[in-house]
């Protein structure tokens, strides 16, 4: 290969590293201070527990009303997209027959699938953020240090697949 195409090719991985990178959260481009505008959100007072001891899980708030927990079980299963089948007749999750128990299930769910932050727990304040398990029986909750994993094993191949051709390319420079 020539001088000016392996340039090029090493070029362009490291901009796929920047783009995995990015992607990570590990660079992040820089902005003016005076740019930046403070988003306010409806967090509980403590902030956003996610990453305190590793694993936290969204529920339904014991003391919320039933007329509330009833609309946001129903927002998350439908416009809100959390996968409730396992709430129907038959599924792993479907007893007790609680609307408390149904709620928990679907608001972890839609919590895990949104980022695990306080806001994604929010549900106008019928969601609450828990450290122990909530799972019970043959109903298993997904658990946020879970979905961190997976996520985390998907980059590390990429980054493992664009190092391995870095390497490749000064290989053939030599």
């Amino acid at each position: 290969m020539k001088r000016k195409e392996l340039m090029i090719m090493h070029g362009l991985l490291i901009l796929g590293w920047f783009t995995i990178a990015s992607a990570a959260g590990r660079i992040t481009p820089q902005e003016k201070a005076e740019s930046v505008t403070p988003i306010p959100t409806l967090s509980p007072p403590e902030g956003n527990m996610t990453f305190i001891n590793g694993v936290t899980w969204c529920v339904a708030r014991p003391g919320a009303s039933q007329e509330d927990l009833q609309n946001a079980l129903d927002w998350a299963c439908g416009p809100g997209g959390a996968d409730c089948s396992q709430l129907q007749p038959g599924g792993r999750c479907y007893q007790p027959n609680t609307l408390l128990t149904h709620a928990s299930y679907a608001f972890n769910i839609f919590y895990q699938q949104n980022g695990n932050s306080d806001i994604a727990c929010n549900f106008g304040g019928a969601g609450a953020l828990v450290k122990r398990d909530p799972s019970f029986g043959s109903c298993k909750f997904l658990a946020s240090e879970t979905s961190a994993a997976a996520s985390s094993a998907m980059l590390g191949r990429a980054w493992t697949a664009m190092v391995a051709a870095s390497l490749i390319v000064l290989r053939l420079s030599v």
